[in-house]
């Protein structure tokens, strides 16, 4: 009998138990959950500047001969939308229309696309993309699976830039651009983009030097007002926002369109995975859709809730917290589209036997501004 995996662990353990942190499993990975306490770091994220060690995120790498186009012609996005120095939202599916993953694709240069997935399904990702290169045209690509040769680290809120600025690295290219520069000799990947709905960037060195980086932005961030964040805060705060977490609003069972993803779907393109099903699932229109449910009154809502209308069952929370924002019970949930539930209709959640009043709203629950 063997027992459970060993949990990976990142390249910053040491310096995020020096820093007091408590670690949970995600993933697969042994990641840092608090610091100060999730309400503490989620506050100073939205207000000054939190710092994630998100380095359990996958990394990939596409290149060769037209790595572009072999990409474009696998993923739901169109790359064409944008070009060298760009990164783009995009999902990686199965010919049913399921979701393997939603990720970040860097555009290098035409024969070059850097991935990010997430932890759990990084193998599946390039598992599912070498597939299609040894069936296919793409027998000149490399495909590379770079899970443990970078970090990433993001520095998220109205303060980030001056974060950034204080070592010297770039701040000023567009929302989804990026630009590749150097601090203190180690070379990092600064990209606007993040997973709390505010002015961010995340930050890939290497695997091996992202010390020199983290140390050096743990005293910017505190200069600024701010504090390191662990996965807790992180998952609060891309809950106000509505943002899915790939297993709970998209997975092999949930597609695109049921998670309103449909805007990171290239519909004019000649190909994708699962391109003829999604198709038809936009046709036919979703049998389900996400919807946002804010609590009337006190409590918290969590994952796997049965949503009711009267009597009828209409759907299921995939999501659930509290906001710190807010002040109250917030949640995700796929609700049934035939049930006509429409925005500002209420609803109620069974909370272990309790009937809870929730309202139906669109996310964002919260207003920030991202760009």
């Amino acid at each position: 009998m063997t027992g459970a995996p060993e949990l990976l662990t990142g390249p910053l353990e040491d310096r995020h138990r020096e820093l007091g942190a408590s670690f949970a499993e995600f993933g697969g990975w042994l990641m840092p959950v608090s610091y100060a306490g999730t309400v503490s770091e989620h506050n100073a994220t939205r207000t000054a500047v939190g710092l994630f060690d998100v380095s359990h995120l996958g990394k990939a790498l596409v290149r060769g001969p037209g790595a572009a186009q072999f990409v474009n012609a696998a993923l739901t996005n169109d790359l064409a939308r944008i070009g060298p120095g760009k990164a783009q939202y995009t999902l990686c599916c199965t010919e049913s229309g399921g979701v393997i993953d939603d990720l970040i694709a860097y555009y290098v240069d035409d024969d070059e696309i850097f991935l990010v997935p997430n932890a759990a399904n990084t193998a599946s990702v390039v598992a599912a993309l070498q597939a299609a290169a040894e069936a296919g045209s793409g027998s000149d690509l490399t495909i590379t699976d770079l899970h443990r040769e970078y970090a990433v680290l993001a520095v998220q809120g109205p303060r980030s830039t001056d974060v950034l600025a204080a070592l010297g690295l770039p701040t000023d290219m567009d929302y989804m651009g990026y630009a590749d520069a150097t601090y203190s000799g180690v070379p990092v990947r600064v990209c606007r983009t993040g997973y709390t709905g505010e002015h961010g960037y995340e930050l890939l060195p290497p695997w091996d030097t992202a010390g020199t980086v983290f140390d050096a932005l743990v005293v910017a961030v505190a200069d600024a007002g701010g504090q390191p964040a662990g996965l807790g805060a992180r998952d609060t705060l891309r809950t106000e926002m509505g943002y899915p977490l790939h297993g709970h609003e998209l997975s092999l069972d949930i597609s695109p369109l049921q998670a309103r993803c449909g805007w990171a779907i290239g519909w004019k393109k000649d190909a994708f995975f699962g391109r003829d099903a999604l198709l038809a699932e936009k046709e036919a229109g979703p049998r389900r859709l996400l919807r946002g449910l804010r609590m009337i009154g006190r409590g918290v809502l969590r994952p796997g809730l049965t949503v009711l209308d009267g009597e009828r069952t209409v759907g299921t929370t995939t999501s659930g917290t509290f906001s710190p924002t807010l002040q109250l019970g917030i949640a995700l949930a796929l609700i049934d589209t035939d049930a006509g539930v429409e925005d500002g209709q209420q609803l109620t959640v069974d909370v272990r036997g309790r009937p809870v009043a929730c309202e139906v709203v669109r996310p964002p629950f919260v207003e920030v501004k991202t760009r």
